[in-house]
C-alpha cells in the first residue's frame, strides 16, 4: 500500500492468527499494533494533532507538550515534528534508554522529573507539565488521558478488524489511558452487541478498584490516576497481572508466537490464551498488541536463569470486583444489568457528579432521583440515568425507585447532600437494603436532636437551649451564658451561625432565623433555633468512617476559621499537629458521639473544640467533610473517601489502611472588603510554588463579594502537599503571598 508520508502510513497493521491450545473451532488473533512506525499510539498522536490543527487549538509551529513515558511520546514525536511543531515530552526516570534515544534523535526536548509526587510518578509529571505550559505561550497539551480524540482514534482499528474478520466475539486489550480498548470496543459494539470486552490491568494500578502501588514495574498499562477516557460501562471483565506474571507472559509470547513485544502485549497474550482455552467452539477472539519489545531488553528480557518464570500463576483466581488482589486474578464487571446504586439528590458541584462516575468505575449503575435536573452542572456528561420526582415525599420517592429498579438488583441507596441523608436512609429501609438507620441520620441532621442525644449519653458538648420564639431567648441565654452561639438546627456548615456578645444580638439573630420558612434546597425549615454556650479553644474535626462493625478515625483535621462573629472555615491542615494522646482523646470522643446517635456505616465528620476540660462535640455530620478536606486526605494518606463512601453504600469491600503518611493543607481565598470582584492576580505564580498541588479560583469577575460570613463567600483555594506540616505551611504562605484579590 503506497502512502505519501510517514503519517499517512499509520494504521493498517497486520492481524495474525495465533497457535494456542483451544477447543476445535476457536480462532485466536493478535492485532499487531506494534507494527506501526513506533507503536499503537501513533494512531492517537495523528488523530489528536490533526484534529487540534483543524480546530485551531494547535497553531502552525506552536509547541506540543505531553506527559508520557513510552509510546504516546514516540507517536507525538513522529507526528508533531513531521508537521513542524516543537515537541516537549515530560517523563520520569523509568523511561528506557531506547525510547529516550529515539525521542531525542527525532528532535524532541525531554524533561525528566526527579521524584514522585503525592500520587506517584504520574502526578509529578503533570506538575512539571503545568510549569512548562506557563513558559511556552501557545503550547498545546494533547491530554491523552481525557482527550476524546484518544478513543476516537481507534475507530479505524475496529474497522480494520471487521474488514479482516467479518465478526469478532471477544476483544482483549490492556488499559492505561483507556483509549485503545474503549475506543475499539465502542465501535465494535455498534455492530456486535454481544461482544465480550476484557480489560487487562497491572496489580498495583488504581484503574479497577485497587490501591495504588507507584513502585510497580510494568509500563504502558495501569495508572495512578483515573483517566476520563475509560468508559467502565463497556467492559465485561478485568484481569490483573503482577509484574513477574506480565514479564513471564511477554517472554512466552516471543517464545511461542515469535512476537517480540512489550509487557502490555505479553499481559494481553496471557489473558487471551486463558480465555481461548475456555471458549466455546466457534468463538473468535482478538487481542490488541500495543508495542514492540526493544524497549524492554534490559528489564523484561534480561537473562537471569532458565527457571525465572517458575512459580508464576498459570490460572487466574476469580475475585469479587473491589477485592484486593496480589497476583493474576479476574473479576466480572457486568455491562448489562449492573447492580443499581440509587442517589437521592446530591451536591450540586464537586463530589456530587464525581460520586456518579465513581459508582460506574466500581461496577455499579447509578440512578439519580432529583426534583430539578437543571440544578446540577455537568450532569449530562456523567451519562447517569435521572429520575424526576418529589424527593421530599417518601411515598413518591419509593414509588419512583421501585419503577426505576424494576426487577434489577439494588446494591444500595446514598446521597452526597446533607439535606437528603434522612430521605436516602428511609428509602433504603423501604427497599430492604442495608443503610444507616433513618433515625440515626435524623439525630445528626437536626442539631437540637444531636444535643439531646449527646446529653443523654454523657458526651461533652456545649450547654444549649432550644428556642421557637424570640421571647424565649433571654431565658436561654441565662442558661448557657454570654457570649453565646445562635444557629439554625437544620442548615449545613456555617450557614447563619453567629457569635453573639449580648442578648439583643441573640434575639435579633433568632428572629431572623425563625423568619426563614424554606432552606436553600426548598425544604420546610424546622422553626427551631439553638442557643449554645460558646466554648473557647482551637477547632478540629475528626474524619470518621464506620465499616465492618468498626469505627475508624481516618485522621484529625486542624481547622482555621474566620474572625468572630462568624465561623467560616478559612483553612485546614491534615493531619493536625497534636500530641498522640490528645488526638486519641478526640477520636474517642468522636466514636462515642457516633455510637450515641446510632450511626452504623459510612463516613462522618465530627467537629470538635479542644477545651481546657478536653474535646467537646460541636456538630456531627453524617457525611464526608466539606471544605475540601477529602482532597487533603487523599494525597496525605492515599485514602479516597468518596470511593469508600460509594463502596460502603453498595456493600463492596472497604479498605481504610493508609498507603502513605504525608501532610496536606488548604487556604481559602476571601475578599478583604465589599464590592465586586475585578480579578484574582498571581494565580500562575502561586501555582508554580514548590509543594502547591493546585490553585483554584471559583468566583467569576463581576461577582459581588464581601468579607467572609459564610462558605459561599469564599472565592477559591490553594492546596499544598508535603512531607510535614512545616513544608506545607511554607508552601501555602508563599502561594497566598503571590495572590491578590482585586475588588472594585
Amino acid at each position: 500500500m503506497r502512502h505519501e508520508s510517514i503519517v499517512e502510513a499509520i494504521g493498517h497493521t497486520p492481524l495474525v492468527r495465533l497457535r494456542v491450545p483451544a477447543p476445535e473451532g476457536v480462532e485466536v488473533y493478535a492485532k499487531l499494533e506494534l507494527a506501526n512506525a513506533f507503536a499503537m499510539k501513533d494512531r492517537v498522536a495523528r488523530q489528536v494533532v490533526t484534529e487540534a490543527r483543524r480546530s485551531g487549538a494547535l497553531k502552525p509551529g506552536a509547541p506540543i507538550v505531553e506527559s508520557s513515558s513510552g509510546t504516546m511520546a514516540l507517536g507525538l514525536a513522529l507526528v508533531g515534528t513531521h508537521l513542524g511543531h516543537p515537541v516537549h515530552i515530560v517523563t520520569d526516570p523509568r523511561i528506557d534508554p531506547i525510547t529516550l534515544a529515539k525521542l531525542r534523535t527525532l528532535g524532541c526536548e525531554v524533561h525528566v522529573v526527579s521524584a514522585m509526587g503525592e500520587q506517584g510518578w504520574q502526578s509529578a509529571r503533570l506538575d512539571l507539565l503545568a510549569e512548562l505550559m506557563t513558559g511556552l505561550p501557545g503550547a498545546f497539551w494533547p491530554q491523552q488521558y481525557s482527550n476524546p480524540q484518544n478513543p476516537a482514534a481507534y475507530r479505524g482499528l475496529a474497522e480494520e478488524l471487521v474488514e479482516d474478520l467479518g465478526t469478532v466475539d471477544v476483544v482483549v486489550g490492556s488499559v492505561g489511558s483507556g483509549g485503545s480498548l474503549c475506543g475499539t470496543s465502542r465501535a465494535l459494539l455498534e455492530r456486535f452487541p454481544a461482544l465480550k470486552v476484557v480489560g487487562v490491568d497491572a496489580v498495583g494500578s488504581v484503574l479497577f478498584g485497587q490501591p495504588d502501588v507507584p513502585t510497580r514495574r510494568q509500563s504502558g498499562l495501569g495508572n495512578s490516576l483515573y483517566p476520563d477516557n475509560i468508559d467502565y460501562r463497556l467492559l465485561d471483565e478485568v484481569h490483573w497481572l503482577s509484574d513477574d506474571e506480565a514479564f513471564a507472559a511477554t517472554r512466552a509470547l516471543a517464545r511461542e508466537q515469535k512476537v517480540f513485544a512489550g509487557n502490555t502485549s505479553g499481559s494481553v497474550y496471557r489473558v487471551l490464551t486463558h480465555l481461548a482455552a475456555h471458549a466455546a467452539p466457534g468463538t473468535r477472539l482478538v487481542g490488541i498488541m500495543p508495542d514492540r519489545g526493544d524497549r524492554y531488553v534490559d528489564t523484561v528480557y534480561a537473562a537471569d536463569g532458565t527457571d525465572r518464570d517458575a512459580g508464576v500463576a498459570t490460572e487466574p483466581a476469580p475475585v469479587r470486583y473491589g477485592e484486593l488482589v496480589h497476583s493474576w486474578s479476574y473479576a466480572a464487571i457486568p455491562r448489562r444489568e449492573r447492580p443499581l446504586l440509587l442517589f437521592v439528590e446530591s451536591n450540586t458541584t464537586g463530589t456530587g457528579m464525581l460520586a456518579l462516575t465513581t459508582a460506574v468505575r466500581l461496577g455499579l449503575e447509578p440512578v439519580l432521583f432529583v426534583v430539578d435536573p437543571a440544578r446540577y452542572q455537568g450532569l449530562a456528561e456523567t451519562g447517569c440515568r435521572v429520575v424526576v420526582c418529589d424527593t421530599d415525599d417518601p411515598q413518591a420517592l419509593r414509588k419512583a425507585a421501585e419503577v426505576a429498579a424494576g426487577d434489577r438488583e439494588v446494591a444500595g441507596v446514598t446521597t452526597t447532600s446533607e439535606y437528603y441523608l434522612v430521605q436516602a436512609a428511609a428509602l433504603a429501609e423501604a427497599l430492604g437494603v442495608a443503610a444507616n438507620p433513618a433515625a440515626a441520620l435524623a439525630a445528626c441532621r437536626d442539631k437540637s436532636a444531636t444535643r439531646r442525644t449527646l446529653r443523654e449519653h454523657g458526651v461533652r458538648q456545649p450547654r444549649f437551649a432550644e428556642v421557637r420564639d424570640p421571647a424565649e431567648v433571654a431565658a436561654a441565654v441565662a442558661g448557657v451564658g454570654l457570649p453565646c452561639v445562635v444557629k439554625p438546627v437544620d442548615e449545613s456548615g456555617s450557614h447563619e451561625v453567629l457569635w453573639c456578645a449580648d442578648v439583643a444580638t441573640a434575639v435579633e439573630q433568632v428572629r431572623k432565623l425563625l423568619a426563614v420558612t424554606r432552606n436553600v434546597r426548598g425544604q420546610a425549615s424546622a422553626s427551631t433555633v439553638l442557643v449554645e454556650e460558646f466554648l473557647t479553644g482551637p477547632e478540629f474535626s475528626a474524619e470518621m468512617f464506620r465499616a465492618d462493625g468498626e469505627t475508624v478515625c481516618v485522621g484529625i483535621t486542624q481547622r482555621t476559621v474566620s474572625e468572630l462573629p462568624y465561623f467560616v472555615e478559612t483553612g485546614h491542615l491534615f493531619p493536625a499537629v497534636l500530641p498522640a494522646e490528645t488526638a486519641a482523646a478526640m477520636a474517642d470522643t468522636a466514636r462515642r458521639s457516633l455510637a450515641a446517635v446510632g450511626l452504623e456505616r459510612g463516613p462522618a465528620h465530627v467537629e470538635l473544640r479542644l477545651t481546657a476540660e478536653g474535646p467537646a462535640v460541636i456538630e456531627i455530620n453524617a457525611r464526608l467533610a466539606g471544605g475540601m478536606i477529602p482532597e487533603l486526605i487523599r494525597p496525605a494518606t492515599g485514602i479516597d473517601l468518596l470511593d469508600r463512601q460509594i463502596r460502603a453504600a453498595a456493600g463492596l469491600p472497604v479498605d481504610l489502611t493508609p498507603e502513605r503518611s504525608r501532610s496536606a493543607g488548604i487556604r481559602f481565598l476571601v475578599a478583604a472588603e465589599e464590592g465586586r470582584l475585578a480579578a484574582v492576580d498571581g494565580v500562575e505564580r502561586a501555582a508554580a510554588v514548590p509543594g502547591v498541588e493546585r490553585v483554584t479560583v471559583t468566583a467569576v469577575p463581576g461577582r459581588p463579594v464581601r468579607p467572609v460570613r459564610e462558605a459561599y463567600d469564599r472565592l477559591g483555594h490553594v492546596i499544598a502537599v508535603g512531607e510535614g506540616p512545616e513544608q506545607v505551611g511554607a508552601a501555602l504562605d508563599a502561594a497566598m503571598g503571590e495572590l491578590t484579590v482585586v475588588v472594585e
